[in-house]
């Protein structure tokens, strides 16, 4: 089921989108991808944000392509609906990160932005982006795609597997004590589905999935012997539930930039 985006109430149930992102499909949705974890942590009063959650639950996500361009110019190549509302988003403040490096503090910069907004500003409907490129994009994949092309090589040893992806012990409730000092609101929930049930948005870089799937090509690294186009649409089909794909993170930053967003790194 949806939220309500005028219920009241703390607790709403958002579907998200599907974990398992099968290609020759469109997801639209439909299907929870938590099912363990699938309500909102929304603070109260936070109608407009709630009303976003439900929007970008309900756009389509396409994941059902055999080939995909370098440069993207065609709107339906990437997730435009959802992108779109993300930009016409009618509360405030609202930030963007430039999140570049999966071994930096980022999970972490935008849970403490969106504490102290919430919890010290007391802006309920604060909206938190990471328009996320570089060697964070890694953390936008499932685990198909790093056990498939070796990304644990590419972190030097540091990641097995995506960790960003998955739900830690502390990030399994919501509503617990703001003041917990392991508890959902503190740095042992970070992880992008955490902070996806508050609200956080994470946009993906078409020209990162390029350049990554280039290399993979260069450094021998493609079982399956596909071309760049075909791999970087595998790519795409399998980027993770709720993750919104832009054309490019670098050039989608200006436009959210346009629309009030405050720029962080």
């Amino acid at each position: 089921m949806h939220a309500d985006p005028v219920k009241s109430s703390r607790r709403d149930v958002l579907s998200f989108l599907a974990a398992s992102l099968v290609p020759g499909t469109i997801v639209l949705g439909a299907k929870n991808a938590f099912a363990q974890d699938s309500e909102l942590a929304l603070p109260p009063g936070s109608r407009l944000l709630r009303e976003l959650s439900s929007t970008l639950a309900k756009a389509p996500r396409r994941r059902d392509f055999k080939t995909v361009p370098m440069i993207l110019d065609s709107r339906d190549q990437w997730d435009h609906e959802a992108l779109d509302a993300v930009l016409a988003y009618r509360g405030n403040p609202k930030q963007a990160f430039d999140n570049t490096e999966i071994d930096g503090p980022w999970l972490n910069l935008m849970r403490n932005s969106m504490n102290a907004q919430v919890f010290s500003f007391r802006h309920p409907d604060f909206l938190c982006v990471s328009a996320t490129h570089g060697t964070a994009h890694l953390a936008l994949y499932d685990d198909f795609i790093w056990t498939k092309y070796e990304f644990a090589k590419l972190t030097k040893g540091k990641l097995d597997t995506n960790t960003f992806s998955k739900v830690p012990d502390a990030g399994t409730h919501g509503f617990d004590d703001v003041q917990k000092a392991d508890g959902f609101y503190s740095s042992e929930a970070n992880s992008i589905p955490v902070l996806q049930r508050r609200g956080a948005v994470f946009i993906a870089c078409h020209n990162q999935v390029w350049e990554i799937t280039g290399a993979r090509i260069k450094a021998g690294v493609n079982p399956d012997g596909l071309s760049h186009e075909a791999m970087a649409a595998e790519f795409t089909n399998h980027l993770i539930a709720g993750v919104v794909l832009s054309p490019g993170a670098i050039g989608t930053l200006p436009e959210l930039l346009r629309k009030g967003f405050t720029y962080a790194k």
